[in-house]
């Protein structure tokens, strides 16, 4: 009679804490750039190399804020400067406020920006149709320093067309009196796991007697190999090769790994084993391939490899090693609302073996956390306990992610500050 009355036990799930930022702030304005630069692990590698990682003697602060009553809207505020009371530079200071019109999409917005550095006042645009997959957008300067003169101080306007293989886009200075139509042009396309792409951008100082097509500096062609889905909840890994203005040539790749460790936490209930944790890790080389060349811009060769370990929802350590200097950095991030966080970095110097620190704060009430929902963070149950969802759903109020569902890319029961981007190359 008790083994007629005994019920299963609960099966053991694993906590799924949010990622520190996702979707990447940068990703916002992804529509603004070339499939070109965003692709072949670039987006990831430039967080990687750069989020969280303050310089040497330098602070940073960033605000992000948006209104509860509009959720259109929304204001990112910056301030950067020196830690060295010796140091004459100035507090650098810019401010973002943007309207998007679908709150779940960010393709179509308008944002005016307003900054201590030139362009002091800037306006941008993006719209996007998903239905055709076309898209236009435009960058302004609306005033700038008159003691500088900007490169780009005409505008930019740029047409694109995105699929899920295929991305072609060109950029145009309508009221410049140069002779540079188009400013740039891309063409990229995936077929399976490998992506190849091809990116023209002639170069300011081209004489207007060099046949600008054919010449071979204005030109940069790249080839990545990529598996795994898009999903941060899932493992991937991107290589890439390219070569740039047939003079320097980039080596680089990216992996994102999601592993499972063992953890006995006493404010958890008992059916709790383990945690998913996140580690990244990106290389990246270039080197010159123009001996023969002048080109004092351009280091002969450069390295740095970079690595993060994200333990919990609050702790997150990152180090990047390059041929001069390394950096360590460690964030907390406390997830209120709005959400804050904290990071200090070290920077030894390799060649005077000195360190210096820097640090950074953040406030961000943009994106949300996943875990603000029934429970402080997500389950993830294995396809064999599947079953035992129903009570799961009876106790926590909510559906439990699947193993199975993720294997499959199913991501339609997950937060929608975990699901991949929308599939557009």
């Amino acid at each position: 009679m008790g083994n007629f009355l005994a019920k299963e036990p609960p099966p053991p799930v694993v906590l799924v804490p949010p990622l520190f930022d996702f979707p990447p702030l940068s990703a916002r304005n992804r529509m603004l750039e070339p499939s070109y630069n965003l692709l072949f692990g670039k987006l990831a590698l430039k967080c990687l190399f750069e989020d969280y990682f303050e310089e040497a003697r330098q602070f940073s602060a960033k605000f992000l804020l948006k209104p509860m009553d509009d959720p259109h809207v929304d204001l990112v505020a910056s301030l950067s400067g020196s830690l060295d009371r010796k140091a004459e530079s100035d507090l650098v200071g810019n401010a973002l406020f943007r309207w998007q019109s679908d709150v779940d999409d960010p393709h179509t917005f308008v944002d005016l920006s307003v900054s201590t550095s030139n362009p002091v006042l800037l306006m941008r645009s993006s719209a996007y149709y998903p239905k055709y997959g076309v898209g236009a957008f435009a960058v302004y300067p609306l005033l700038s320093k008159k003691a500088e003169k900007l490169s780009d101080e005409y505008g930019v306007m740029g047409l694109r067309y995105g699929s899920t293989n295929l991305s072609l886009g060109a950029t145009v200075s309508p009221f410049t009196t140069k002779d540079e139509f188009p400013q740039s042009a891309w063409l990229v396309s995936k077929m399976g796991r490998l992506t190849v792409g091809v990116q023209y951008e002639p170069l300011c100082d081209v004489n207007k007697d060099t046949a600008k097509y054919s010449d071979l500096r204005n030109w940069s062609c790249a080839a990545g190999y990529g598996v795994g889905s898009r999903s941060p909840l899932s493992p991937s890994f991107n290589f890439g090769l390219e070569l740039a203005r047939s003079s320097q040539f980039i080596a680089s790749f990216y992996q994102h790994v999601v592993v499972q460790r063992r953890v006995k936490n006493p404010f958890e209930e008992d059916e709790v084993v383990g945690i998913t944790n996140y580690i990244d890790l990106g290389f990246e080389l270039q080197t010159r391939v123009d001996d023969s060349k002048a080109s004092d811009n351009l280091p002969d060769s450069s390295l740095q490899m970079a690595a993060s370990w994200q333990a919990n929802k609050n702790f997150l350590l990152k180090g990047k090693v390059g041929a001069l200097s390394s950096t360590f950095t460690l964030a907390f991030k406390s997830w209120w609302k709005p959400s804050f966080a904290f990071n200090i970095s070290a920077t030894t110097n390799h060649s005077t073996r000195e360190t210096a620190y820097g640090f950074g704060l953040r406030v961000d009430s943009i994106r949300e956390a996943s875990y603000q929902r029934a429970d402080p963070n997500f389950v993830m149950l294995t396809p064999n306990k599947e079953h035992l969802a129903d009570g799961i759903v009876w106790k926590m109020g909510k559906r439990p992610m699947f193993q199975s569902d993720l294997d499959a890319e199913n991501f339609s029961e997950l937060p929608k500050e975990l699901r991949p981007p929308q599939k557009i190359l």
